[in-house]
């Protein structure tokens, strides 16, 4: 049964991917041509019309459509106006962004998870009514705004962090000769063997992180909290508390594993939302991973370009929730068909 569930959300990727590319190439298609949207008013109106015919945006919508369908069956997401494959800028940013997201998520995990479940056990006292309003302030605040507060605080006025990029100029040169190289200047500066050059990626990675991270880690809180608490009341927690276990035991071994159910498939979206954030996160902190090219394309109306990072976006959204499923059927054995 469990083999079965799984296969078939599995086979849930292929239409839910196909709706959410369909929908960003005809939004795209809204807009206008891209070649009219990034060159109008730059070229004469007779090489814009050469460009479109080169580029086969004369011909009907479907069959562009269906072009593009087979095109991202190969894997090729197209080209952007300066004639750069879309899947060499995604393999290129795209592990900035990752790793963005990896050092965000583990904040998220570290400040909401642990908060969450110590509010749950002190529930209606001081210390719970102070996390309860740190979650909803950081959850409310935008991300940029917190970027902005960090950057202050701790680049400007502290002098303790840098205040932008991915790492220092001389330690991304140096980390463009090491083999293999991943793109991921954590793993690149671990492959180069020099801990100065580690401990400058991470300290790059402090401020960025944390400003993604509390967005989510407020989402967290909340929700480890009012779980742990629902879970608190269950017969089958009474139960362990009559056998004479520990509160310590009971919360720990019994009621918390229990509260995450619910909450694995909350922190699966959060996650993908969490892509969303990473673009707001990446202009603040000019972190030059998929959100930042996303922006520079925006301004530069590459519309093609724009449709090829979104349309990978969309793929990772619908990849996340198949393994979110994968992961809820592990730990819940009531989940299935």
């Amino acid at each position: 049964m469990l083999l079965r569930y799984l296969a078939v959300r599995l086979l849930l990727i292929v239409p839910t991917a196909w709706i959410l590319v369909t929908v960003v190439f005809f939004l795209m298609r809204v807009v206008g041509d891209p070649i009219s949207a990034a060159l109008g008013g730059r070229l004469p109106p007779d090489q814009i019309e050469a460009r479109k015919e080169a580029a086969g945006l004369n011909r009907p919508v479907l069959s562009q459509y269906w072009d593009y369908l087979s095109g991202l069956v190969r894997g090729d997401f197209g080209r952007s106006t300066d004639n750069q494959a879309i899947g060499d800028i995604i393999a290129n940013y795209g592990a900035a962004t990752l790793e963005l997201v990896f050092w965000a998520l583990l904040v998220a995990f570290l400040v909401g998870v642990p908060l969450g479940r110590y509010a749950a056990r002190r529930r209606d006292k001081a210390a719970d009514v102070g996390l309860r309003l740190f979650g909803i302030l950081v959850y409310a605040a935008p991300v940029f705004f917190v970027g902005l507060l960090l950057k202050l605080i701790f680049a400007v006025k502290l002098g303790w962090l840098p205040v932008a990029g991915r790492a220092s100029t001389n330690v991304e040169l140096a980390l463009q000769h090491v083999s293999p190289k991943t793109n991921i200047l954590t793993i690149d500066a671990i492959l180069y063997g020099d801990n100065s050059y580690l401990l400058d990626v991470l300290k790059h990675a402090v401020l960025p992180a944390i400003a993604l991270g509390l967005l989510t880690a407020g989402i967290f809180l909340r929700l480890v909290r009012i779980n742990l608490i629902q879970t608190l009341r269950s017969d089958f927690v009474d139960a362990a508390r009559a056998r004479g276990l520990s509160e310590r035991v009971v919360v720990g071994r019994h009621a918390f594993r229990n509260a995450m159910i619910p909450i694995v498939t909350v922190m699966g979206m959060q996650i993908a939302m969490m892509l969303g954030g990473a673009v707001l996160t990446e202009i603040t902190f000019e972190w030059k991973g998929l959100g930042y090219q996303l922006a520079q394309y925006l301004q530069a109306r590459d519309f093609v370009a724009v449709q090829g990072i979104v349309a990978f976006l969309a793929l990772v959204v619908a990849v996340m929730s198949f393994l979110v499923d994968v992961v809820v059927a592990l730990i819940d054995p009531r989940v299935r068909f």
